[in-house]
């Protein structure tokens, strides 16, 4: 669901409207950091247990190598999924608006 939010007439982030990004790219691997982030965060408004949340850190800590050498990219992709469970929730307007 959070992968939806990144289209080019919503929130328009580069790992969804980038041509030719390929499994295990940078573009690729900080919109699933996205994406996992997003999903946890609607896990969290939602209700859902703990161990749905469990599975996505153990997901996540797949890019702990990337997440040391760019101590930005774990805020940046905060932003991000924070922004894709506003929209989500209806609490956030599209980029073009």
């Amino acid at each position: 669901m959070v992968h939806s939010t990144g289209h080019k007439n919503r929130l328009a982030r580069s790992g969804v409207t980038t041509q030719d990004v390929a499994f295990g790219d940078e573009i690729y691997s900080k919109e699933e950091l996205v994406a996992e982030m997003g999903a946890a965060m609607l896990c969290g408004v939602a209700g859902i247990d703990n161990n749905t949340i469990s599975n996505s850190a153990s997901y996540i800590h797949s890019w702990l190598r990337s997440l040391k050498e760019d101590s930005r990219l774990v805020v940046q992709a905060a932003a991000q999924a924070q922004k894709a469970a506003d929209y989500i929730l209806g609490e956030e307007e599209t980029e073009g608006e």
